[in-house]
């Protein structure tokens, strides 16, 4: 089976957040094991310089916008998400790609969990427009 490989690139042609999250979504489960007791590692990873910086790049990128969606901004739980899932032998190995920009979004935390494990209840809820006479109190 060929690793399906998501880039910045080709999310970018995608204008909405729906068509975005649906070219995202990984559709994992609660609970997997994704480190087990070499969690230590990616630990120290998240915590890197190098890491910090490649955090800041995407970031200013986004604008700070979930998914990278203009007007959608992120104020609080702030997260920037592997596009591509990263493995123990990634970090390990020291991969370029983990680092580059080209495979990082900048997301929510509700966003992120809903990425992972498809609970599309998690994702952001259009407002509705309002006017004058449209709805009633009673």
């Amino acid at each position: 089976m060929t690793k399906k490989i998501r880039t910045y690139s080709e999310l970018k042609q995608f204008d909405s957040f729906e068509d975005r999250y649906a070219y995202l979504r990984l559709g994992g489960e609660v609970g997997a094991s994704t480190f087990g007791f070499d969690r230590y590692i990616n630990q120290a990873f998240y915590t890197s310089t190098e890491w910090k910086r490649a955090r800041r790049i995407a970031i200013a990128r986004d604008s700070g916008c979930d998914l990278g969606v203009l007007g959608m901004y992120i104020h609080a739980n702030l997260l920037v998400h592997h596009m591509n899932p990263v493995e123990l032998d990634d970090l390990l190995d020291h991969e370029e790609w983990v680092l580059d920009p080209e495979y990082l979004i900048t997301t929510s935390q509700n966003t992120h969990n809903a990425i992972h494990y498809g609970d599309v209840s998690l994702l952001p809820q259009k407002i509705v427009d309002r006017s004058p006479g449209d709805t009633k109190l009673w």
